[in-house]
C-alpha cells in the first residue's frame, strides 16, 4: 500500500476564476470510461441489495498508431484526442506544452484582440510581465541611487538608498502597463488600396502523443485504446503490444519477427510501467516530470486543477546483483548516484513546493523465474515498489 497521501495544500492551490465551473464540467470524468447509472426505482433498489447492478459502462474505443522511433503512440483523431485528454489527462499535444491547443492558438492569432488565451499564451504573458517588473524595479533602484549620489556631491550628506518605498515597485504594488500585456498580432493589416488577403482554412496538424506506459494502461487496464501497427495499420493484439513496447528499448527497435533479442527483466518499459500503473491505480494523475529533473509528477486531480504535489525519481534495484552485470541494457539510476545530484534535485523541487519521492522498483532475479514469463503482463506481479520521502533540511524553518 502506498504511503503517499494527498496533502491539504492542494485545496489552496485550486485555480479560481470565472472559468472554474466550466473547468469542473469539462474535466468531470477521471477516466475515459463512463459509468451511467439508470434512473432509480424500487425494483433496482431490491436488486442492488442482492449485489446486482444495471450500471452501463460506455467505452469510447479510441485508436492510436504505434511509432517505435519516438517510443510513443500517436492519436490523430480529434474526438479521441479530446476524450483522452479531458478524461484523465492522458498524453500531451506534440505542438503544445500539455493540452493539445495548437489549433486554438492559431485561431486566436488570426483574430484581432482575441480574449481567450491558451495555457502557452498565458505562460508567455506572465513571463513578459515578470521580466518587465524586474526591469522597472531595477530602473527605480538605479534612479534612487543616482539621486543619493547627486545629494552627496552637492551637499556632502550620505544617504543610504532605500530598496523599498513608494518609489520602488514591489510585487504587491506593481501593475503591468498596457503595452506589456498587449497580445501582438503578427498578421499584417491590409492597406487602403489593397484587397484583404483571404487566408487559407486552418487544418489541425497536431496529434496527441501517448507514452508507452500510458498507451498500455489504456489498452490493458481500461481496454479503451486500440493500437495500430505502423506498417500494416492493422490492430495489434495485447501480446503484440506488450512485446513491441519492450523491443523498442533495444538498440535497433523493429516490429519484424526476425532478429529480435530476448526479453529481459530489467527492460525500461517494465520498470516505468510498474511505477505508472501503481500510482494510476491509486487514483493519481501521473505525468512526465522532465521539467523538474524527475521521472514522474503526481497530481491529485489533474494539471488544470492543482500543481503536482509529488515528484518521483524511479530507482531500479536488482534482486540479484549478477543480473546487472550480465544485462545488455543500461538502466537510469540503477547505480548509486552522488549526493550532490540528489541535493540538486531536492532543492529544485523544494523551491516549487513539491515533495521528492525515491521510488525503488525491485527487479526479480533471473535465477528464480523463467524468461518465458516475460511474454505476458503476468510477470508484473513479481515486481515490487518501495517509496522513500526526502525533505530538504532548512535550519531557519526546522529549528525544532
Amino acid at each position: 500500500m502506498s504511503m503517499i497521501t494527498p496533502s491539504a495544500r492542494g485545496k489552496s492551490s485550486v485555480k479560481g476564476g470565472a472559468r472554474k465551473n466550466e473547468t469542473l464540467r469539462i474535466y468531470a470524468n477521471p477516466l475515459p470510461l463512463l459509468f451511467l447509472e439508470p434512473p432509480p426505482s424500487r425494483f433496482r433498489s431490491v436488486l442492488g441489495v442482492l449485489g446486482l447492478s444495471f450500471t452501463e459502462v460506455v467505452n469510447p474505443r479510441c485508436e492510436g498508431i504505434f511509432d517505435p522511433w519516438t517510443r510513443s503512440v500517436w492519436v490523430t483523431n480529434a474526438r479521441d484526442t479530446m476524450v483522452l485528454w479531458q478524461r484523465g489527462f492522458f498524453g500531451k499535444g506534440d505542438l503544445s506544452r500539455s493540452e493539445p491547443s495548437w489549433l486554438a492558438r492559431q485561431i486566436n492569432i488570426r483574430k484581432s484582440g482575441g480574449k481567450q488565451l491558451t495555457s502557452e499564451e498565458i505562460t508567455a504573458k506572465r513571463r513578459a510581465e515578470r521580466q518587465q517588473f524586474k526591469l522597472d524595479r531595477a530602473a527605480a533602484i538605479a534612479a534612487v541611487a543616482a539621486e543619493a549620489e547627486a545629494i552627496f556631491e552637492a551637499e556632502g550628506r550620505v544617504i543610504k538608498p532605500a530598496l523599498s518605498g513608494p518609489n520602488i515597485p514591489s510585487a504587491a504594488t506593481w501593475r503591468p502597463s498596457p503595452s506589456t500585456v498587449e497580445i501582438r498580432d503578427d498578421t499584417p493589416s491590409p492597406g487602403e488600396d489593397e484587397e484583404p488577403i483571404e487566408l487559407e482554412p486552418l487544418v489541425d496538424v497536431e496529434h496527441l502523443q501517448l507514452t508507452l506506459q500510458e498507451a498500455f494502461f489504456l489498452s490493458w487496464a481500461l481496454d479503451c485504446l486500440t493500437v495500430l501497427d505502423p506498417h500494416t495499420a492493422e490492430p495489434m493484439s495485447l501480446l503484440q503490444i506488450w512485446r513491441a513496447f519492450q523491443h523498442v528499448h533495444f538498440p535497433t527497435p523493429s516490429l519484424s519477427s526476425d532478429l529480435k533479442p530476448p526479453l529481459q527483466f530489467d527492460n525500461p518499459f517494465l520498470i516505468n510501467y510498474v511505477v505508472y500503473h501503481h500510482y494510476r491505480s491509486l487514483g493519481w494523475v501521473v505525468k512526465g516530470g522532465i521539467k523538474f529533473c524527475v521521472d514522474y509528477l503526481l497530481y491529485k486531480r489533474g494539471p488544470v486543477f492543482t500543481h503536482a504535489e509529488f515528484a518521483m525519481v524511479v530507482c531500479p534495484v536488482y534482486e540479484d546483483s549478477e543480473d546487472q552485470q550480465a544485462s545488455s541494457l543500461e538502466l537510469h539510476n540503477s547505480t548509486p548516484f552522488a549526493w550532490s545530484w540528489l541535493s540538486t534535485i531536492n532543492r529544485v523541487n523544494s523551491q516549487v513546493q513539491k515533495t521528492l519521492i525515491l521510488v525503488y522498483v525491485t527487479i526479480p532475479a533471473r535465477s528464480r523465474l523463467p524468461l518465458d514469463i516475460l511474454d505476458s503482463p503476468a510477470c508484473l506481479e513479481h515486481y515490487s515498489v518501495r517509496e522513500v520521502t526526502l525533505r530538504r533540511f532548512i535550519p531557519a524553518r526546522m529549528r525544532d
